[in-house]
């Protein structure tokens, strides 16, 4: 376990003295006279479930009237595989209502945000999220996140395979302090004392994420995790993975030091090495992980600074047998497959397109209300895909019909509501809650996407999905730097240009245009897109054109990512 030294970044010393994640919250929570927490606490908080924010919308107008800032609380739900019940459906829509702003979140690591939460509302919140059998321990902080995995674990007996793997990892790297049951489910102490076997009082020196994904579908973007667990099937049984280690994609502007990267497959473990091969990847990174300066402390840092052969080697000392060759294996795309779709047992299940994944009802489209109604007929269950969208599972053939009537009725996409292209288009939350954002996403880019549609039906190419990634900061929770058109935000109303990532989710993009406005991008991306349209070889997806084309350099290295950018000439 890794010594804490003074040169440790403050976050490091706070969680080494704050009694395995308890620090005050508790005190904290209590004090009626603010809505915040203190500062130390909101990094122990993030290992619940939440992270402080407030709301920026507010903020000038609270200043004038020499207000504290509107402080209120982002929750973020654990949910390996992101599998929920018709009834948590209702249990959760009725926690917003309750509790929140009224609005769910879809992720785009398939689990539930609720935004708005008052400090006084967040244990009652979270005791009602324990009692719908769910809960928030480890959404958030310097552990493993909420393991993802491929769309549908019911479309067959593989699916129901991998995702049974995702509730197993995410159970095996838990955090196992009692501060959670303690402080947020009024547990009594327990007999036995606090440990974290695998992560120490300390946990990891940042965030660590794992997907798992079933070829050909990428819709997990499994390579822009820590660990990537490529299924590997053979005469139709799963027989193994193949191991990609080191994906993450956040960077800092003006830090050429750090950027995005793809994992890399590093070789193939049968499953009952599968555990002991994540568990001692995480073990690896919790070891060497930089701890004094956490713009670097990602995996991917740890990968780069030492190289994939120290890595290989490592992890042959703490698991005692060597990885095999990596098998072969092909992705065709990272989105979600619209409408109806039939599983090997005769049920159905039918994915609904979530714009951004908010759940509301909006003026003229009763979303929220559709749901609620939805999840009142429907037996099976219901999915949240990493791509912000919504699946309705294991729907018996039989009950296929009441849920089209939902459908109808509520004219919800199905896959033929709205364009390919915002289809393929996913953006962060960003204003006016994130404290990172720098400029508008979510509230944002379905406006931009009406005159991208524009622009695509003049081109001919109104059937054509390109995937569009928006975020508001570098940070990448949108996975921008995977899209083959992608904007983050750089100020108010001006965003970086990016472009060139392939369709499939295994090549970074490459920065194209910096700190531009809405008018400059269409004045860019028109001509563009009407060349791609006259140009383009059969079957060739955009983010390939513009690298075929020489718009921009191909980036298959994160190291390469700030080299050679800007347009061609």
């Amino acid at each position: 376990m890794p010594e804490i030294k003074p040169e440790h970044s403050e976050v490091e010393h706070i969680k080494e003295r704050s009694n395995y994640l308890r620090g005050t919250i508790a005190e904290g929570l209590a004090d009626e006279i603010t809505g915040a927490l203190a500062d130390a606490d909101t990094q122990l908080t993030k290992f619940h479930g939440f992270y402080q924010q407030d709301d920026r919308d507010l903020r000038s107008e609270r200043k004038h009237q020499k207000l504290e800032p509107h402080y209120q609380f982002m929750v973020r739900l654990r949910l390996p595989g992101g599998v929920i019940t018709p009834d948590q459906w209702l249990a959760l829509d009725e926690i917003s209502r309750q509790y929140a702003n009224g609005t769910l979140r879809l992720t785009t690591r398939q689990t539930f945000q609720f935004h708005g939460v008052l400090k006084r509302n967040l244990k009652p919140l979270l005791q009602a999220v324990d009692r719908a059998g769910l809960d928030a321990k480890g959404g958030c902080g310097d552990v493993n996140r909420n393991v993802v995995a491929n769309t549908n674990p019911h479309r067959s007996a593989l699916h129901a395979e991998v995702h049974e793997w995702s509730k197993r990892i995410s159970e095996h790297l838990m955090w196992r302090s009692h501060a959670y049951d303690e402080m947020w489910l009024d547990a009594p102490p327990s007999d036995e004392p606090d440990a974290e076997p695998i992560y120490g009082k300390t946990y990891m020196p940042r965030k660590f994420k794992i997907a798992i994904a079933i070829p050909p579908e990428n819709d997990s973007d499994v390579f822009a995790n820590d660990i990537g667990l490529i299924a590997i099937v053979e005469d139709g049984e799963l027989v193994g993975f193949n191991v990609a280690a080191g994906g993450g994609m956040g960077a800092t502007y003006g830090e050429p030091a750090t950027y995005p990267r793809l994992g890399t497959v590093i070789g193939f473990c049968t499953p009952d090495q599968t555990l002991d091969v994540v568990e001692k990847l995480v073990t690896i990174q919790r070891d060497y992980g930089d701890r004094v300066e956490r713009k670097h402390a990602r995996f991917k840092y740890t990968i780069d600074d030492r190289g994939v052969d120290w890595l290989t080697s490592e992890l042959v000392k703490r698991t005692g047998f060597e990885l095999g060759e990596a098998r072969p294996y092909e992705f065709h795309g990272n989105g979600d497959r619209f409408g109806w779709v039939e599983g090997d047992d005769g049920d159905w299940h039918l994915t609904l397109f979530i714009e951004n994944g908010r759940i509301a009802d909006f003026e003229d489209y009763k979303l929220a209300e559709a749901m609620r109604e939805l999840a009142r007929v429907h037996e099976g269950e219901i999915r949240v895909t990493c791509n912000q969208n919504l699946v309705i599972a294991k729907v018996k053939p039989e009950a296929r019909d009441a849920i089209q009537q939902v459908v109808d009725k509520y004219d919800l996409d199905n896959g033929e509501r709205n364009t390919a292209l915002r289809r393929a288009s996913m953006a962060c939350v960003a204003f006016p809650t994130c404290a990172l954002a720098m400029a508008e996403s979510e509230r944002y880019l379905p406006s931009l996407i009406d005159k991208l549609d524009d622009v695509m039906r003049e081109a001919g190419l109104a059937d054509d999905p390109i995937v569009i990634r928006m975020t508001g900061c570098p940070n990448g929770c949108a996975r921008p730097y995977l899209g083959e058109i992608a904007f983050t935000g750089k100020a108010p109303g001006k965003y970086n240009v990016y472009l060139g990532a392939s369709f499939t989710g295994d090549r970074l993009n490459k920065l194209y245009r910096e700190n531009i406005d809405e008018d400059e991008i269409l004045a860019e991306l028109t001509p563009m897109i009407h060349r791609y349209a006259e140009e383009r070889e059969d079957g060739e997806r955009f983010g390939d054109f513009v690298v075929r084309a020489g718009i921009v350099k191909a980036t298959r290295e994160g190291r390469d990512f700030h080299d050679d950018v800007g347009p061609a000439l």
